[in-house]
């Protein structure tokens, strides 16, 4: 068989998700996501790198605030090897080359500190050997600090150092596994690392406690071997009042202001940026032009709902804005698109997940596909280029390069002759509708 089973077949009567193209009406098949097929100098593999999420794929049982679970998995939950067997025969069967996890999701949480290690060293353990057997890749992990009751008040931001303390427990755990199991990255989101009131929090303090965290996480890190990027997941808000990584710009901000730069980059989430006010393009872009585009979790949210629906994508607009950013980076490098989305409450069906994850490998695909020719064609980015090119000669160019001061600027702008010129916003909405729809 193509894909990896251990003691037991979890999802029967489901074999390995295969293209069929896009006359097929099989919905357990790939209609645009072709793993070998060139797009450019990259097989839409290598420009993809797709992963799946362990937590909303494996551990999201369909409660909510309102709700009890409806979901049930094929598989016992308590148990972390049963979970990590039907997790790798998921990733093989839809071919997703890459996974990521909290460290909590791939096994129970312990309170006793030492225990947590030992069981997480354990399931570790469990991962590698089904890595080795099945070829799946490590995208990143992390540390589930929001979840328990001890980081109500924040981890590396909490006001007790104690929970400071339990919280590096975790961290440095988490550090450790990633360099066995491989991992290209490792991320931190901060879910607690805000406030609630101001009346009861020394704002200044906190970021500095968070900015020591990742300092010394990161020297850890080197020193133990790892090689890869250190991601920042952005989010304004919810569960806390205001988040320290509000969006894209801040989060770079703070990592500028602790000289974390180079080290670090940013994990974007769609719901995330839609969250803060921004399109996901624009998260995409701030960071991209920063040189500080690391990652990319993948999913949307809903525009009537005001908090984080973790919907898979599939908004093509959204989806090939989002690729043709990461083409004229030059790709995900480390990076990829991790579906942090989960199936909805009432998909209770076992074939829900595979369905949810190809309607999003197939969105995807057809914007690379789309985004591909958008770039090669060049319309949109030389119309980009022609309004400015007031900028790239004479004393525009000058000015641009920080050659003239504020006196010359303003003898020269005495004669200037100003003129209105067209934006052209229409044009351009009527010309991406072409690439989008083909016509």
């Amino acid at each position: 068989m193509s894909y990896f089973v251990g003691e037991k077949e979890y999802f029967k009567g489901i074999g390995k998700i295969r293209f069929e193209g896009k006359s097929s009406r099989n919905p357990l098949a790939f209609k645009h996501y072709n793993a070998d097929e060139k797009v450019g100098d990259k097989t839409m593999a290598e420009h993809l790198r797709f992963s799946t999420a362990y937590w909303h794929s494996f551990c999201a049982n369909g409660s909510d605030p309102f709700g009890k679970p409806t979901i049930s998995f094929p598989f016992d939950s308590s148990d972390p090897f049963a979970k990590a067997d039907a997790a790798f025969e998921f990733f093989t069967k839809i071919g997703t080359p890459f996974y990521a996890f909290h460290d909590v999701d791939v096994f129970d949480d312990i309170e006793d500190g030492r225990a947590y290690e030992k069981r997480y060293q354990e399931v570790a353990d469990g991962l590698l050997a089904r890595q080795k057997a099945s070829g799946v890749k490590l995208l990143w992990n992390t540390s589930n600090m929001f979840s328990h009751p001890r980081y109500m008040n924040g981890a590396a931001t909490n006001p007790d150092f104690n929970v400071v303390a339990r919280s590096a427990v975790q961290i440095k755990k988490s550090l450790e596994v990633n360099v066995q199991l491989g991992g290209l990255n490792y991320v931190f989101w901060g879910g607690r690392e805000g406030y609630m009131s101001l009346l009861n929090t020394d704002m200044k303090r906190e970021q500095e406690h968070l900015a020591r965290m990742l300092i010394i996480a990161r020297d850890y890190a080197r020193s133990i071997g790892f090689t890869g990027k250190f991601l920042i997941e952005p989010k304004p808000m919810e569960p806390t009042k205001h988040q320290y990584d509000y969006d894209a710009a801040t989060t770079i901000g703070f990592l500028q202001r602790f000289g974390l730069q180079d080290d670090f980059a940013c994990n974007i989430e769609a719901n995330h940026a839609t969250l803060a006010g921004h399109t996901f393009a624009h998260d995409l872009l701030v960071c991209s032009d920063a040189g500080m585009l690391g990652s990319v979790d993948a999913n949307q949210g809903d525009a009537q709902n005001g908090w984080d629906t973790d919907e898979f994508p599939t908004n093509m607009y959204d989806i090939t804005m989002a690729m043709l950013i990461v083409l004229n980076q030059g790709g995900f490098g480390l990076g990829g698109l991790n579906f942090d989305a989960k199936i909805r409450r009432n998909s209770t069906d076992a074939e829900d997940l595979f369905l949810a994850h190809i309607g999003g490998m197939d969105a995807f695909a057809l914007g690379l596909k789309i985004a591909h020719k958008i770039k090669e064609d060049g319309f949109f980015s030389n119309f980009i280029k022609n309004r400015y090119s007031s900028f790239d000669s004479g004393a525009g160019k000058r000015f641009a390069e920080g050659k003239m001061d504020l006196v010359e600027l303003a003898r020269i702008g005495l004669d200037a002759k100003t003129k209105q010129t067209s934006g052209k916003q229409e044009l351009l909405n009527n010309m991406f509708n072409s690439y989008l729809f083909d016509y």
